[in-house]
């Protein structure tokens, strides 16, 4: 008998992006009961959009792509329903995930999913479940909502352009360049936020990227690095934000 494979998502950043910055949007605010189903529904939720975005590239076992897409979106709305029936304003992030998540599509129906536009979009896209986090635990559209956000993003953002140099762009130097720069500037930017502590989280990076933007790595060591980066990055921000 032929053994049936579990359909999950392959990418350790996304499973990075999709918990890093929901944790800290929670610790920003207050932890509450509600915050356990809204994650497993947004994890669910995550881990349906791999098989439905993969039975969009080929027609090749599409059934089976849609069929798991389809028990993981059952699932994850199982747990958006008492999320939504003790916070129904939940339901107001609905559009803005359609919006990004339509980006994506875009990008994989036309093959194109390697473009910066399509990282950035799924970037805000697991950006939006902090912002949920927050306001579920009672915060509100403040300057502390706009932190959790931005320096998430902007932290995820440097690990596209870090891959991309030791990866697809690893002979354009350009590449190596923007990466260097852009890590350098993330040593300052939090201060503009007002939250000059967390330069710290950004060091790391910004180490890591002097050390092997440009350079021949293999995928295991740099998921390796990436898995460190992450968990340092919500550590530092658990205790400084």
């Amino acid at each position: 008998m032929k053994k049936t494979r579990i359909v999950i998502p392959r990418e350790h950043g996304g499973w990075a992006m999709v918990s890093v910055p929901y944790f800290i949007g929670m610790v920003a605010a207050k932890p509450a009961l509600l915050h356990l189903p809204l994650f497993l529904a947004w994890l669910f939720l995550y881990m349906a959009s791999y098989p439905f975005l993969q039975s969009l590239k080929t027609t090749a076992k599409r059934k089976t792509w849609i069929s798991w897409g389809t028990v993981y979106a059952l699932v994850a709305a199982v747990f958006l329903v008492p999320v939504l029936v003790f916070k129904p304003s939940m339901l107001w992030f609905a559009p803005v995930l359609l919006v990004l998540i339509m980006v994506n599509v875009w990008h994989v129906l036309r093959k194109a999913e390697r473009a910066l536009l399509n990282d950035i979009s799924a970037i805000l896209l697991f950006c939006t479940g902090g912002a949920a986090a927050y306001m579920l635990g009672g915060g509100g559209f403040d300057q502390l909502l706009a932190a959790v956000v931005s320096l998430n993003f902007l932290y995820f953002t440097g690990t596209v352009f870090f891959v991309k140099s030791v990866f697809r762009e690893r002979k354009n130097r350009r590449w190596t360049a923007y990466a260097i720069m852009y890590h350098s500037v993330m040593l300052i930017l939090p201060i503009f936020f007002g939250h000059p502590w967390m330069c710290l989280p950004f060091l790391f990076p910004f180490v890591k990227t002097l050390r092997y933007a440009g350079k021949i790595m293999k995928p295991m060591k740099v998921g390796m690095i990436e898995i460190a980066g992450s968990i340092q990055f919500l550590l530092l921000s658990w205790i400084l934000m």
